[in-house]
């Protein structure tokens, strides 16, 4: 199945990163089997910012669409952040109606971030290395994208092992993506190329003393930008020493193909190492260079001087690059893309099978006397209700049912439809409704244990304030987990602190298309109906189903101070005549 991707960068498209690297080869290989690929990042080349704004004027119909100008962290490395161009974002995300929206490095405060939290679509997440992990800085927010990321990737198991610290979840490993085309081996030369790094000028004059005495061999040393500092050449190796900067990967793969072995900056780029390895380089890497870079000058001698053991090195990198190719890459994306497209349910048709009933109010989510923290009196609820105008309420006592089933008998004889419910504590994962439930179910089970109890007696599953923070909720994984099980999602609780809550959770609705509920969760008389949904009048679980999907959600707020002061003045004196 063809998609239309957004690939999320927050690096600047117009300077050389490892990032972009990435994101340009996936970005190919995808368009290669037929999907419709965008890159949105930030620059700082006029010609791209102008192609930008023309694509968000026109529609975005190009390979990549600048969204703004990168703000400098570091006189080597520009990152775009949202200011000025949070709106432009907005607009690409909109006109361009992604299937999958790809967001890499988001944790940092860049169009990456931003991407995957505010993108409606399918979301995945790639981290690159441990250092960028410092974003956003607070618990909640962190959650907050969790919640919107669908899969989450890294370049290798050091970086998943840090990521899952700040975000926590089950990590895919994907490789660089190094175009074995392009790097392919060719002709060697006695060329010694070393990544060269201002801070690391004992490892360069430790390689200059080892290849004084290895005559026509040459070095390179290899920019990857255009640095103001220009390295200083020893005239030890006068004739034989040179300085070349490839800021693409064109210009890598040229010089690379020519070389005999590469020494790779002690914090070097592990992409440029996967390249050289692909290009048939002997790589001289040992272990404890960092300690003492010298190793690593006198391991290129070793290889310089023996070439059974040259070409041996150089056998073992073409292998291990191999596993990192280009198209590797793809496979490995296409099958995460695949994985998370289950998640999304089938647009339900707005056809009306029960248009011939007559329309309701329903408050999907109240509780009584049963409850420990609730004294109203069932016959009052039900007289409450009767009078607010409300067809059918669903009474959801905490961890127990008797109070939903004596509503029920009571209801007998009255036009009221009340649906028998529970609202279950679960170990550590939040709450769960069980509704048109027979018999109780034990609080604290797990999540999963607590979802299959109910579906065994006939029940739905409806998640109550899923993104609450004010009390325990379910962790994204576990909401992920449970989709294709959860029948009715809360998107609307009259009694949440922060309406920002229940944005989430019908932000999280739309996006999966699942089933919206909406309830007042009254433990007082005056809280019962300002939470509801407008339906047609059903009978039983699968027409109640029915009717909710052709639903219309009900915002009726009250003062939440004046609800809540209600709740502790009955439980004041309830608990007074228990005492006396």
């Amino acid at each position: 199945m063809t998609l239309r991707v957004a690939l999320v960068t927050p690096f600047s498209w117009s300077q050389p990163h490892d990032v972009n690297d990435h994101v340009q080869v996936l970005a190919r290989e995808l368009r290669r089997r037929g999907h419709h690929v965008t890159v949105l990042a930030p620059s700082n080349n006029p010609a791209e910012l102008a192609a930008g704004r023309r694509a968000l004027l026109r529609g975005i119909e190009q390979d990549v669409v600048a969204l703004g100008p990168a703000v400098p962290i570091s006189r080597l490395s520009r990152m775009g952040v949202p200011v000025g161009v949070r709106a432009n974002l907005a607009t690409a995300l909109a006109a361009g109606r992604f299937d999958v929206v790809h967001g890499f490095e988001p944790g940092l405060p860049s169009l990456s971030y931003l991407a995957l939290r505010d993108s409606g679509a399918l979301t995945a997440a790639t981290f690159f290395s441990a250092e960028r992990l410092a974003y956003p800085p607070g618990r909640a927010q962190r959650e907050r994208l969790l919640a919107r990321v669908d899969a989450l990737l890294a370049a290798d198991a050091e970086v998943a092992e840090a990521a899952a610290a700040r975000f926590p979840g089950r990590y895919e490993l994907v490789p660089q993506g190094i175009d074995l085309d392009l790097f392919r081996p060719g002709e060697k030369r006695k060329r010694v190329v070393l990544e060269w790094q201002p801070a690391e000028r004992p490892l360069l004059r430790a390689l200059v003393r080892e290849l004084e005495t290895q005559p026509g061999w040459e070095l390179v040393l290899l920019r990857r930008r255009a640095v103001g500092t220009r390295p200083t050449l020893s005239r030890r190796l006068h004739g034989r020493i040179f300085v070349r900067t490839a800021r693409d990967a064109e210009a890598r793969a040229e010089l690379l193909r020519g070389a005999a072995v590469l020494v790779p900056a002690l914090e070097g780029s592990r992409r440029l190492v996967l390249e050289a390895q692909a290009a048939g380089v002997a790589v001289a890497a040992p272990s404890g260079r960092h300690a003492q870079p010298e190793l690593a000058a006198a391991e290129a001698a070793r290889l310089v001087e023996d070439d059974a053991f040259r070409e041996r090195r150089a056998a073992q990198g073409v292998e291990l690059a191999a596993a990192e190719s280009a198209e590797t890459l793809a496979d490995r994306v296409e099958a995460v893309y695949d994985s998370i497209r289950g998640r999304r349910r089938d647009g339900a048709s707005r056809a009306r099978p029960l248009e011939e009933r007559d329309w309701i109010v329903a408050d999907l989510h109240m509780h009584t006397n049963w409850s420990h923290d609730c004294s109203t009196e069932i016959d009052e609820l039900l007289d409450t209700a009767e009078e607010q105008g409300l067809g059918a309420i669903a009474v959801t006592d905490h961890n127990v049912l008797g109070g939903a089933l004596e509503a029920v008998e009571r209801a007998k004889g009255r036009r009221l439809i009340v649906i028998p419910g529970e609202e279950v504590k679960t170990d550590g994962q939040g709450e769960v409704i069980g509704l048109f439930l027979r018999e109780e179910i034990p609080r604290g089970m797990s999540f999963a244990e607590t979802v299959a109890a109910i579906r065994a007696q006939g029940g739905l599953v409806y998640v109550p304030h899923p993104f609450d923070r004010m009390h325990a909720i379910p962790e994204p994984a576990t909401l992920h987990r449970h989709l294709n099980e959860i029948d009715v999602l809360e998107v609307y609780n009259a009694r949440l602190l922060f309406e920002n809550y229940n944005d989430e959770a019908l932000r999280f609705a739309r996006k999966y298309n699942l089933t919206a509920g909406a309830g007042s969760d009254a433990h007082v008389l005056p809280g019962v109906g300002t939470g509801a949904v407008r339906m047609r009048r059903f009978d039983g679980p699968e027409e109640f189903l029915l009717a909710l999907r052709g639903g219309e959600i009900l915002r009726r707020p009250k003062s939440l101070a004046y609800l809540q002061g209600l709740k502790w003045v009955a439980q004041a004196k309830s608990l007074s005549r228990s005492e006396r």
